[in-house]
């Protein structure tokens, strides 16, 4: 599992769901019933709700984000969240920490999560 999956995994919940219906899934007509499941998700209201958000600057910090939801937010995990989404070059520098930290949050409205618009621009 990529950073990407475990940032959109932390925010959508679907950890527990996957668990749970992991045994219980052998046939493939499950699969695609759990796009639906987590589609339609309020990302910015999730990520507000848990615990630390207030003291967390992850409306626009990639390292905030990532620490508030659990993942590793070091130089080494961005970089390999930065090639996911599509930055092969990244070195950290201010800008692309901006961009990725936008690029997420765009990648997360992508699979079904609601984003504020001053995200998606």
């Amino acid at each position: 599992m990529g950073i990407f999956s475990s940032i959109k995994n932390a925010v959508f919940g679907k950890d527990e769901e996957e668990t749970k219906a992991a045994p219980a899934a052998p046939a493939a007509p499950a699969a695609p019933a759990a796009p639906a499941a987590i589609s339609n998700v309020d990302v910015a209201a999730n990520l507000d709700a848990m615990p630390g958000a207030d003291k967390l600057n992850w409306r626009t910090s990639i390292v905030d984000l990532m620490k508030l939801i659990g993942v590793d937010a070091s130089f080494a995990n961005r970089k390999e969240l930065a090639g996911e989404l599509g930055d092969t070059n990244y070195s950290g520098s201010a800008e692309e920490n901006i961009w990725l930290h936008k690029k997420t949050l765009q990648e997360l409205a992508k699979n079904g999560g609601k984003v504020p618009a001053e995200f998606l621009d």
